[in-house]
């Protein structure tokens, strides 16, 4: 597996990696009007091009020039916030998710990282409570247009150990 840092020509990559994870995955649980309102929001190119200006930093995966997922953080006072981990449905369940994980974590030299989480998303809740994330509070925010998400604020700390 080749993880590489994102810039902005493949963006398009990554609005159509997004594109398959979500309408595969979300529609179940929080419905396809959001599903498509959030990848009209945040996967739009225009939106993904100022989360690189505003400091994100992206990296996908690939085997054989096979995209396989990608990865989002971004620094958030003296840690660090995971924005996006996706991986494409027919490579879950490979170790993918967790070495974009481990990946940036190394890279960064992360000691602390937070991210959000649907509620009622189990698989990726199970995914980071398996590499070592805990809940760190409930929260919920109005993202327009009638919707919210409903949250899990989850947080991993490396080990002093």
């Amino acid at each position: 597996m080749i993880i590489t840092q994102v810039n902005s020509d493949d963006l398009i990559e990554v609005q159509s990696m997004a594109q398959v994870i979500w309408n595969h995955h979300y529609p179940e649980i929080i419905g396809q009007e959001q599903v498509d309102y959030m990848l009209n929001r945040m996967y739009d190119l225009e939106s993904l091009r100022k989360q690189l200006q505003e400091g994100h930093v992206f990296y996908k995966a690939e085997i054989s020039s096979e995209s396989m997922g990608f990865i989002s953080i971004a620094q958030q006072g003296n840690g660090w916030f995971l924005n996006k981990l996706y991986v494409m449905p027919n490579t879950q369940r490979t170790g993918t998710g967790k070495k974009l994980l481990e990946f940036v974590i190394q890279k960064h030299g992360i000691q602390e990282l937070r991210l959000q989480v649907n509620r009622q998303n189990y698989k990726a809740i199970n995914f980071y409570f398996k590499n070592g994330f805990e809940i760190e509070r409930v929260a919920d925010f109005d993202i327009g247009d009638g919707y919210q998400m409903n949250d899990f604020i989850m947080i991993w700390k490396k080990s002093t150990h």
